[in-house]
């Protein structure tokens, strides 16, 4: 699968601007504030539906602008795909392949693999368990609709007990029946989601392990580790367990939407004892066994977006990198980078067709 052109309008920093696409590798290069990271942004929109690095969807189009437009040209299985992906001020997102639009944007996802490494990755350290849930959710659903079906059910149930929890409290007043319904659901939704995290991790764990050892030539131990309450017990026990907390915090306290990944190096969590360098390597390894999982899933190279890949890395690890792109079949490469000339003599070490944007 390759993107083969691309065509922004109203997009961020840019008025209009189109690209055409080598099949290999493609390098933006310019100083900051050009747009460099907007351009990879617009091609995660058109996998995702949505931005990589900004919720707010709105903020997406060009300031003073009422809409902006986002297209692509992708060859796939031997045939043209065209996305479009459009918002004006006041509307819903809309959609289309090839002219059509879709009703749910979530019938989109897994259609354009993709595979995006950021200086923003490192949100999956020091932020939340929410941003690794949804770094787990996120390539189990590339390639796995009815988990993507059973995740958004859990996410709408959830609310609606978190509603009704919180018009208890308002009204001083409660129902154990109504809430039973919405016990069972979550707990039906629940184990099949949990089984199929844990399941992926099993998978996962191996492959990001060998990644890490290839980028840091062998020098560390790290590790994954799955943490859900659902070890402990199967949720519809645990909801009863925890109703009377659930009551006073008026908000659903066990379950999935719990989960979290540990990360580990020499046993002790990166986030405190890993060094920036290491911190780095660590999300990028995590993300190429992201890559090796989706391709095997999905049997499709998906397209790899390197944004400020030298950023915080030294050399030699560059240079790890760029030969797993060398030696392995990594299909497509776009790369941003403040460096035109680092970029083009690391790239000359890839035996590969490439092509320069300078912005």
């Amino acid at each position: 699968m390759i993107l083969k052109s691309l065509s922004l309008v109203n997009y961020k920093n840019f008025d209009t601007q189109s690209f055409s696409f080598n099949e290999k590798i493609n390098c933006f290069v310019g100083n900051n504030g050009v747009g460099k990271t907007n351009v990879l942004d617009a091609i995660y929109h058109l996998s995702f539906g949505k931005s990589y690095f900004n919720p707010v969807a709105t903020q997406n189009i060009k300031h003073n602008q009422d809409f902006f437009v986002v297209d692509g040209l992708y060859e796939k299985a031997e045939k043209e795909e065209k996305i479009t992906v459009s918002l004006k001020r006041g509307q819903k997102k809309m959609m289309k392949r090839n002219g059509k639009i879709y009703e749910r944007l979530s019938d989109h996802i897994g259609l354009l693999p993709l595979v995006i490494i950021s200086p923003a990755d490192r949100d999956l350290i020091v932020e939340g368990s929410d941003t690794r849930r949804k770094f787990i959710d996120g390539v189990i659903s590339q390639s796995d609709k009815d988990y993507l079906r059973d995740l958004l059910a859990y996410n709408k149930v959830l609310v609606q007990r978190n509603s009704l929890l919180k018009y208890f409290a308002l009204n001083n007043t409660f129902n154990n029946d109504t809430l039973d319904i919405y016990n069972e659901q979550l707990h039906n939704y629940a184990n099949h989601l949990f089984e199929k995290r844990a399941e992926f991790l099993e998978a996962f764990i191996p492959i990001f392990k060998e990644r890490y050892q290839a980028i840091s030539n062998g020098n560390e131990v790290v590790n994954l580790t799955y943490k859900s309450d659902l070890f402990e017990d199967d949720l519809l026990t645990l909801l009863n367990t925890n109703i009377n907390k659930d009551k006073a915090l008026q908000y659903t306290s066990v379950g999935i939407h719990k989960d979290d990944l540990r990360f580990e190096i020499e046993t002790h969590a990166i986030k405190k004892f890993g060094s920036q360098g290491q911190q780095k390597s660590f999300l990028i390894a995590l993300k190429l066994a992201q890559f090796d999982f989706i391709k095997a899933q999905s049997k499709v190279n998906p397209i790899l977006l390197l944004d400020d890949i030298f950023d915080k890395l030294d050399e030699n690890r560059v240079a790890q990198i760029i030969a797993l792109v060398d030696k392995e079949n990594f299909g497509q490469l776009f790369i941003s980078d403040t460096h035109a000339e680092r970029t083009e003599n690391t790239i000359k070490q890839v035996h590969q067709d490439y092509k320069m944007f300078k912005l």
